[in-house]
């Protein structure tokens, strides 16, 4: 599968979540080569990379039959957001395949220094990272007794860790079974220690991607 970020002529970006294979593509043929034959097959298009990346994290019922042709901020929206607070960690996680091998890490806003990383776990999905970083985060700025704040780019993490519970439809198997333990001392921790660091969502289309992004879906 070619990286779609390899070229900047491309107008859209593809989504492919039942297909075969399945990832994100730069172009519609690549899209289609994926799809011929497969019956059922789920995609949809995406007019940036950022959005695509985002899509394919998730489910492709959240998706199904919407518009993604989403407008660009005005002036007017980006004054009102404002630049991001860099007295702050940011976390974030990739997967290679949905489920994949999954990876995260936290790093420090302002001088993008890596300051904790875990992975590459096998069968993970991104959700599963981004709710592992984001406890990772809350635990590392504890021990620290730091009083910054923490940017995640996943509304479905920040609302796992509220909930105090990885709500995935990930199945465990004898491949993963190091990745579930992970997530179950995440869930503890939450449930036996109070924090009072303030987790705030990193307004991609205004910033650009999350310092501590990997690069690539």
């Amino acid at each position: 599968m070619a990286d779609p970020k390899m070229s900047t002529k491309k107008e859209k970006f593809y989504v492919v979540w039942f297909g075969n294979p399945s990832g994100i593509f730069g172009s519609w043929k690549e899209c289609q080569l994926s799809i011929k034959g497969v019956k059922g097959a789920q995609y949809k298009s995406f007019l940036t990379f950022t959005e695509a990346k985002e899509a394919y994290s998730k489910e492709y019922s959240d998706y199904k039959g919407k518009n993604t042709k989403k407008r660009s901020l005005t002036k007017e929206e980006l004054t009102e957001i404002g630049d991001p607070n860099l007295y702050s960690i940011a976390v974030d996680a990739a997967s290679s395949g949905n489920p994949g091998k999954m990876e995260y890490r936290g790093v420090d806003t302002q001088t993008h220094k890596q300051l904790f990383y875990q992975g590459p776990f096998a069968q993970g999905t991104n959700n599963v990272g981004e709710f592992l970083a984001l406890v990772h985060g809350l635990a590392f700025l504890q021990q620290q007794k730091s009083d910054r704040i923490i940017y995640s780019d996943s509304r479905i993490a920040m609302g796992w860790v509220k909930r105090k519970k990885c709500n995935t439809k990930l199945k465990q198997t004898r491949k993963n079974t190091t990745l579930f333990e992970l997530i179950s001392r995440a869930e503890d921790w939450l449930k036996n220690n109070s924090y009072t660091t303030e987790i705030l969502k990193w307004e991609t289309k205004a910033w650009g991607e999350i310092p501590a992004d990997f690069g690539r879906k």
